[in-house]
């Protein structure tokens, strides 16, 4: 029997693919060990015990971004989050750490280290954060979702996905989808959100130009995000809705995509082999834009910019792109290969890989 523990958190974007990674081992061998290790505060608190998990807590420790009494206190509040992790490795007799970001793994490399145990990173963001960043120095072995990220030592592996959208075979599934969202199955339909919250700035452009979408002959299944106060016109063709359970159905329906670039996003829209147009969140270290890259490169996105995304760009930009088969038609088979399905083996195999060299 093999015991993991795997280390992220704080955000979806941390937790998601670690209980992918999580529910893989578990369901390759189920006499093995899988316990997580996170904070108290983070999403990780909910979702994991909820996925059948246990939750090992460690102290939320951040790096200090400027002089001042936090700063001060760090190194030896960084200890203590270290002596947490390790005993949690001697306790559940831990044979190798994975870590996924946040702030839960950067205690866990260190502590994986002292304890002479291996340990993993895998990197969700084109643009990685510290902690994997300071991890990938030491690690046995480095995955990332995007080409081109630079991490020490990295492969690309893709993003470990949710199992709805590794299985989702989006032909056999569209005349469901669209009863789903009562719309037809034989039109076009253009898909836009922006995240479980929503995007202001997507849904006002749409609120301006929805029936231009519509006149192109296209319908459109609009996500607003469950903060919106957008009201639903109750037009035909036009499916609107604050927040969807089963984003697997509005994926099996999409035949293009407008929403913005969070790692999962664009990786679960590669995977499936959407054409998409995205438009990065400006705000932040400009994450969004790097994780779009790779899909723009192989021609199976485009970029829109967010600051002059408005309704007259939707008019401008996006309704010549609905009309333009051919265009469409050259972003889908690009698609077809910007992405993988496979990041959960692939991460799996990394820390097959971490244990045999030990």
């Amino acid at each position: 029997m093999t015991s993991y523990l795997l280390a992220g958190g704080g955000t979806a974007g941390h937790v998601n693919p670690l209980l992918a990674v999580a529910d893989g081992l578990r369901e390759r061998n189920a006499d093995d060990t899988v316990v997580v290790l996170g904070t108290a505060e983070g999403l990780e608190s909910r979702l994991v015990p909820a996925r059948g998990y246990e939750l090992l807590i460690v102290d939320k420790v951040p790096f200090p971004r400027r002089p001042n009494r936090q700063a001060a206190a760090f190194p030896m509040r960084f200890r203590r989050a270290i002596a947490q992790v390790r005993a949690h490795i001697r306790r559940h007799r831990v044979d190798v750490v994975v870590g996924f970001g946040g702030y839960a793994s950067a205690p866990a490399y260190v502590a994986a280290r002292r304890e002479g145990v291996p340990f993993v990173v895998h990197e969700a963001n084109a643009k990685p954060g510290l902690a994997n960043v300071l991890g990938a120095r030491r690690a046995a072995a480095v995955g990332v979702a995007f080409e081109g990220t630079p991490l020490r030592g990295s492969e690309t592996v893709g993003m470990p996905l949710r199992q709805e959208v590794i299985t989702l075979d989006r032909s056999a599934t569209r005349a469901e989808a669209a009863e789903y969202f009562g719309l037809d199955a034989d039109r076009p339909v253009l898909l836009a959100f922006g995240g479980s919250l929503g995007a202001q700035r997507l849904n006002e452009a749409l609120a301006d130009s929805w029936r231009d979408v519509l006149a192109a002959g296209w319908q459109l299944l609009h996500v607003t995000g469950e903060r919106s106060d957008l009201t639903d016109p109750g037009a035909e063709g036009y499916a609107m809705h604050r927040y969807v359970d089963r984003m697997d159905l509005a994926f099996a329906l999409a035949d293009l995509i407008v929403s913005r670039s969070g790692s999962a996003t664009v990786s679960e829209i590669s995977a499936l082999g959407i054409p998409a147009l995205y438009v990065p969140y400006s705000v932040g270290n400009g994450e969004q834009r790097l994780n779009a890259a790779s899909a723009v490169a192989a021609g199976a996105a485009e970029l829109l910019d967010d600051a002059t995304f408005d309704g007259d760009a939707v008019r401008r930009i996006v309704v010549p792109i609905l009309g333009d088969r051919d265009r469409l038609e050259r972003m889908a088979a690009a698609a077809e290969t910007a992405g993988t399905r496979n990041g959960t083996e692939n991460v799996i195999r990394l820390i097959d890989r971490a244990l045999d060299a030990v």
